[in-house]
């Protein structure tokens, strides 16, 4: 298959279900056309971008590549649905990631002060309870669990859950929303699309997202939701919409990235016992493995761009109008900038990944999740005999936030 053929296949959901096929169609691209025009069936074209230097490069100038209206990548047909519903110009989900100034940066600084680490050093020992309970339910199993759906997905779920101030009886709503609004084309989590559509999905979150709104504006408590009920924008109450798309970011990004990387990270540890060896043996590597496997899990596999004028990229020129497909798993194992990036290495340092995203979108919670994910492991290995898959593991049929849907395992764990 050519590079042209090869290309293409990046707008299919399928695709991101066999990892190794990534690294394979993104490494031809990186090498031999790293700013290449695709033309998939189905999608409006794109330009791909895949070299960490030019993903960087676009992710500096916000105002010459906005992130609206076209954040994501859907198909023709979705984005008429969707048009179709909320007319021209408009977002389904006007969420901070979909957005640009003059409302992207006043948006952000509503919640930045709890997700800075100082505020977050404050939870340090709430997560840390959270992380003991899910290798607790993890050893109640008996020595046999699916790690992603058991233990990965619940335990960062309930650390957001806690921090909007949600009790643990909407977990089932959350997680079952979340995997359809990430997944809607993979059969296993999407809706019947006879009965509900991918916008239904959304319906459904600003209804529950409403009440509690109008829950924190009359009793508001200490938690994220008061803060983001009672916000302002330029000065005037937030809007229903602007809140629902700050709440839906937070409780579905929020969990489903670093439940991705707990999974996926777990994963390379099994695939490379001495580099678990080597954790264990010496926790001080804990904050650069969390980066390793943040690099080498890259759940969120893009987000597209809109030029507000021509741009010249490596010799080609993006139009004005045209779109940029920002593919961060190719970043992330550029030979230009890791060494050995198809290595898996604990030690990595320095470690320049794009995981988080670059520039003015780059991910808001991140020390957030670099906080959950090492609780959680510092939690589970030293605890952790032995552990091993018990089967296949099975990733999302997804080309935006990507993850393990089955992880197998038998292990042993202390009490």
């Amino acid at each position: 298959m050519g590079t042209s053929g090869a290309a293409a296949r990046i707008a299919d959901p399928a695709f991101y279900a066999r990892p190794s096929d990534v690294d394979a169609v993104l490494g031809a691209l990186r090498h031999d056309d790293p700013v290449h025009w695709t033309e998939p069936d189905g999608y409006r074209p794109f330009w791909t971008v895949t070299k960490h230097a030019d993903i960087k490069e676009i992710g500096r100038q916000p105002d010459l590549f906005l992130s609206a209206p076209r954040a994501v990548l859907m198909s023709a047909g979705a984005e008429a649905e969707i048009k179709a519903r909320v007319g021209d110009g408009n977002l389904l989900i006007r969420s901070m990631v979909r957005i640009d100034d003059p409302d992207h940066t006043p948006l952000r600084a509503i919640t930045t002060k709890w997700f800075q680490p100082g505020a977050l050093a404050r939870r340090q020992a709430a997560i840390e309870t959270l992380a003991r309970e899910a290798v607790n339910a993890m050893a109640a199993t008996g020595g046999a669990c699916d790690f992603a759906r058991d233990v990965a997905n619940p335990y960062p779920l309930r650390v957001v859950l806690s921090i909007l101030g949600l009790g643990r009886e909407h977990e089932g709503t959350m997680l079952r929303l979340t995997q359809e609004l990430f997944g809607p084309q993979d059969p296993e989590t999407k809706r019947d699309v006879d009965a509900l559509t991918f916008a239904e999905t959304v319906v459904e979150f600003d209804r529950f997202f409403a009440a509690l709104t109008a829950e924190r504006r009359e009793t508001p408590q200490d938690d994220l939701a008061s803060v983001i009920a009672n916000a302002t924008l330029h000065g005037q109450p937030l809007s229903q919409h602007d809140a629902n798309g700050y709440y839906i970011t937070i409780a579905t990004a929020g969990h489903d990235t670093t439940s991705s990387t707990i999974a996926g990270g777990m994963l390379a540890l099994l695939q490379h016992p001495d580099e678990l060896a080597r954790l264990r043996n010496d926790p001080g590597l804990m904050p650069s493995a969390v980066d390793e496997m943040l690099r080498w899990v890259t759940p969120i596999r893009h987000f597209m761009r809109t030029a507000t004028a021509d741009y010249s990229l490596r010799g080609r020129t993006i139009r004005a109008g045209q779109h940029v497909f920002l593919a961060y798993p190719s970043g992330n194992r550029d030979e230009e900038v890791f060494d050995e990036p198809f290595a898996f290495r604990i030690d990595r340092r320095p470690n320049a990944h794009l995981a988080f995203g670059f520039g003015g979108h780059v991910c808001l919670g991140m020390s957030l999740a670099r906080m959950e994910i090492a609780a959680f492991f510092r939690e589970l290995l030293p605890r952790l005999d032995r552990m091993e898959l018990d089967g296949d593991p099975a990733w999302v049929a997804t080309n935006f936030v990507q993850g393990m849907k089955r992880m197998p395992v038998r292990f042993s764990l202390r009490s």
